[in-house]
């Protein structure tokens, strides 16, 4: 007669996994909830054992490979309507001779290899670069509301960028105030949350905006100080934000960060789980949390910065998306962090599109529509965050 022994339960204190950060679920205190590694489900194969567990990992799998699909589907169409669509109509046929090479020099050919197709390709580069990096920020302090926005990094980044070009700095060196600036304004945003041995949403968020603030005032005081009609229209591109300066040899830089952040990222997928169960279970694991939080801290610092550098600061594309990944995917970070890319790199081509058609031939400034779809999302999650706590206290 075989005996089964009872699989143990979550240990004390510890939050049971819920991947949609549902308020219904247990959570931790900051409305956050813990992830199982990998998105997988809980139960194992193996002796003495049935196998939900590889059931589990199967359909996790499968949908995964569906979602990720349906995104880079909808990123495919969106891209081909971006290059069809704008000021001036362009063909299909046209395009996707264009394309494949076999259309005549012609105007049209000229608007959709030299001024579209860069644009389409860089607008995908920053959305998947800022969802990646929202993605990651909202582990590494634990909460929902954490943002490259909404904690300052972007404006950090905008008003290091300001200050190089207000100087009369090079253009080599607009990266690296750029990074200066994102991770001077992160460690402040992190160091005032703190204050006290905890962090709750509302001191990070107030934290966040006031920094923002902060830097917004400083940029403004640039741009009265400043007489030259060129920084002027800089400081509007990096505070409005747009992708209007889109060219082939501006691709290079992010496309490079946004790959090699990527890839480190998806290598600590493990870590990043490990954060979303608690510091003292992290720890527990074998995880230094400190040197490992802030060495993410700088490479999303890194990845924004450069970033930035091409397109000013978009907002709430870090706030948004990952919480649709979450919800579609899981919470787990090897399958989360490519489906955010997708999903951010789809969004801003969208956006885009809707930034150069909807007021044509007028253009709206990206930034300002993802602060439009993105407001009324971050003032709904706050309460929903709130409402979360409420229920636990």
């Amino acid at each position: 007669m075989t005996s089964t022994t009872p699989r143990p339960g979550p240990a004390a204190g510890t939050a049971a996994p819920s991947p949609t950060g549902s308020p219904d679920a247990e959570t931790p205190p900051d409305g956050t909830a813990a992830a199982q590694p990998d998105g997988a489900a809980p139960g194992r194969t193996g002796p003495g054992r049935t196998g939900p567990g590889r059931t589990g990992r199967a359909g996790s799998s499968l949908r995964f490979t569906l979602v990720a699909g349906g995104l880079l589907a909808l990123l495919v169409v969106a891209a081909v309507a971006s290059l069809v669509f704008g000021s001036a109509r362009v063909p299909v046929g046209e395009v996707l001779r264009a394309l494949t090479g076999q259309g005549e020099a012609g105007p049209l050919t000229t608007i959709v290899l030299d001024v579209r197709l860069p644009r389409v390709l860089l607008a995908a580069v920053v959305g998947a670069g800022l969802a990646v990096v929202g993605t990651v920020l909202q582990a590494l302090v634990r909460n929902p509301l954490a943002d490259p926005y909404l904690l300052g990094i972007s404006s950090g980044a905008s008003t290091g960028a300001v200050c190089v070009v207000v100087l009369g700095i090079g253009a080599v060196s607009m990266q690296v105030g750029a990074f200066v600036g994102a991770l001077g304004a992160l460690v402040v945003v992190y160091a005032m949350a703190r204050r006290g041995g905890s962090m709750t949403t509302g001191r990070l968020v107030l934290a966040g905006v006031a920094v923002q603030y902060i830097l917004s005032a400083l940029t403004s005081l640039l741009l009265v100080r400043s007489e030259q009609a060129e920084h002027l229209r800089a400081i509007l591109f990096w505070t409005l934000g747009g992708l209007g300066q889109a060219r082939w040899h501006t691709l290079l830089l992010p496309a490079l960060a946004l790959l090699a952040g990527l890839a480190v990222l998806l290598a600590l997928a493990r870590p990043l789980d490990l954060l979303l169960a608690g510091e003292e279970g992290a720890t527990a694991l074998g995880l230094d949390t400190s040197r490992f939080r802030a060495l993410a801290f700088v490479l999303a610092s890194l990845v924004t910065a450069v970033l930035v550098t091409v397109s000013g600061s978009i907002g709430f594309i870090g706030l948004m998306v990952p919480h649709a990944a979450r919800m579609a995917v899981g919470a787990g970070h090897r399958a989360l962090l490519p489906v955010a890319a997708l999903g951010g790199a789809a969004f801003l081509v969208l956006a885009d599109l809707a930034a150069r058609t909807v007021a044509a031939p007028e253009e709206i400034p990206v930034g300002v529509l993802t602060a439009l779809t993105g407001g009324p999302f971050f003032l709904w999650l706050l309460r929903r965050s709130q409402r979360a706590q409420g229920v636990m206290a």
